[in-house]
């Protein structure tokens, strides 16, 4: 058997200093021989991790085609440590900035799920400010895939739709919680995530990521509507896009047929 087929093991990246130290988890794929094409990276979305569906898919076909490919999990999700509820866009955009960093691939294709859209829209902002400065710069961003992608959500789509309680939640407790539909725990948003949120915006005015994008959206996604992914292309007006309306699709996209959706787009983004 050949490296490329034996499972990676996973790593763990000290990422930030002090009190703000947490040990980042990550799954590295190794590219298989003389394999030249970019690496694989997925992006999870909201409590969300690297064992999902769509991300063991994706590495298992990195594995098939010999790419690399590189998982993550943000600090409280997963295998990483640290506190979910110390989570913000920027803390998770900076924890995979530094695994990327840290790997040192060479051109790579992203694929983000959800709020893992988001990041992946900063990522691309970060490495476009990073083109140059000698040791800082990353990798070439050469793709991206987007599935229920959901930029600005904490002002857009949690903001306006707060209840009473849950703004005095927010103001007494810092916090407030949500049912989840995919977890028997609730969802927990903070004052510190929504008050990042808008120093992370990105649908403020043209987003330049300098390569194609891909966008799969489902029109029955009760978290993320699908006229967000509309609003979304309105702000990427200088970029190859394609998007993609799955008319029966909800929220994850887990499904065969969408993962092989996915998969379909990966593969024409690998040049």
């Amino acid at each position: 058997m050949s490296d490329a087929n034996i499972a990676p093991q996973h790593q763990f990246l000290t990422v930030g200093e002090g009190l703000a130290a947490r040990e980042i988890a990550y799954i590295a794929r190794p590219a298989a021989g003389d394999k030249t094409g970019p690496t694989l990276v997925w992006l999870s979305g909201y409590r969300s991790d690297m064992s999902g569906s769509k991300a063991v898919e994706l590495d298992r076909m990195a594995d098939e085609t010999g790419l690399a490919c590189i998982r993550l999990d943000y600090s409280g999700h997963g295998l990483s440590g640290g506190e979910f509820r110390d989570g913000t866009i920027s803390r998770w955009l900076e924890e995979a900035m530094a695994v990327l960093l840290h790997l040192k691939p060479e051109r790579i294709v992203v694929v983000g799920s959800s709020m893992g859209g988001w990041i992946a829209l900063r990522l691309a902002q970060e490495l476009a400010a990073k083109t140059g400065v000698p040791k800082l710069e990353g990798p070439k961003l050469e793709g991206m895939v987007l599935i229920a992608p959901a930029p600005d959500f904490t002002e857009v789509l949690i903001e306006p739709n707060l209840t009473e309680k849950e703004k005095k939640s927010l103001a007494e407790r810092g916090f407030f919680e949500e049912h989840s539909e995919y977890s028997p725990e609730p969802n927990i948003y903070t004052r510190a995530l929504i008050e990042d949120g808008r120093d992370n915006r990105v649908l403020t005015g043209m987003i330049e990521t300098g390569c194609p994008v891909h966008i799969l959206q489902g029109m029955k996604d009760p978290d993320v509507p699908y006229t967000h992914a509309m609003t979304l292309i309105e702000h990427l007006p200088a970029d190859d896009v394609v998007l993609t309306f799955i008319r029966d699709g909800d929220h994850r996209l887990s499904r065969p047929q969408d993962i092989e959706r996915m998969l379909a787009a990966v593969k024409s983004l690998v040049r």
